[in-house]
């Protein structure tokens, strides 16, 4: 637009001169800045979408090859004064079927892993006396199925049936606290061969134990190793298993 009240129209070769008023033309301007804003929203979304897309494209090769560049950790975890509970899923690890149909089958199921640390300080724990339970598939159900008086107790001991039984022993006990107001979580490891007795009691809210169920809910299928069969292509599985062995996959509860 010129001082003379023209906008300056440009088609191909052919330029014209139009006579437009000032206000029409501030109004013109005003609605083509609203244009160019809604468009650069709209691909600054649209970059959101693809990252997380690729995001997404990461998890799924990792979870067919054993891949553990990228790898996501994203435990849940609660903080007390007397120590720290955290719970994320352990995946299971396949093997391949020696047949001619070929395919993956499930070698050692997953779990979720509760993990306990003993605090130190206030707000400091101590990880390296932290202390393991594998919840299995089954055991995730109890857990899940708990109501508001409810209480579970699991018992781990990776000798029984065997003559080294009782020497090193786990128990988890959940209950339910008087009043409806929340739940008391207990670990006590006992180890005869050293003579020691840790215990761990961490206190959760109705509304902590609700995100623990219901993560755990969401889990289940993928430590049981469903996802991988419901999400397989027609034309099977491709890509190795992962490399971790059974006796590795177990030992995860019993290593610091």
């Amino acid at each position: 637009m010129n001082n003379f009240g023209y906008y300056k129209v440009i088609s191909g070769d052919n330029q014209s001169n139009i006579p437009v008023n000032p206000r029409t033309y501030a109004k013109m301007l005003k609605q083509c800045r609203s244009l160019l804003s809604r468009s650069l929203q709209s691909a600054k979304w649209g970059d959101g979408f693809e990252s997380r897309a690729a995001y997404s494209t990461s998890l799924q090769d990792f979870a067919a090859t054993g891949n553990a560049n990228g790898r996501v950790f994203a435990p849940y975890t609660i903080y007390k004064g007397k120590a720290s509970l955290s719970i994320s899923p352990v995946l299971p690890t396949f093997v391949k079927m020696d047949s001619d149909i070929g395919g993956l089958k499930v070698n050692c199921r997953g779990s979720m892993m509760l993990t306990f640390c003993p605090a130190i300080g206030e707000r400091k724990y101590d990880w390296e006396q932290r202390q393991k339970f594998a919840l299995s598939p089954t055991e995730v159900g109890s857990l899940i199925s708990m109501g508001a008086h409810d209480a579970s107790e699991f018992f781990h001991d990776p000798s029984m049936k065997s003559s080294n039984a009782g020497q090193v022993s786990k128990k988890l006990c959940i209950k339910a606290l008087d009043g409806g107001n929340g739940y008391l979580i207990s670990l006590t490891v006992t180890n005869n061969i050293l003579k020691s007795n840790e215990r761990f009691n961490i206190p959760v809210t109705t509304a902590e134990f609700a995100v623990l169920k219901t993560a755990c809910s969401f889990a289940l299928p993928h430590i049981m190793g469903w996802d991988r069969l419901t999400n397989q292509s027609p034309k099977g599985i491709k890509g190795s298993p992962s490399k971790v062995n059974s006796k590795q996959h177990f030992d995860l509860e019993w290593d610091r």
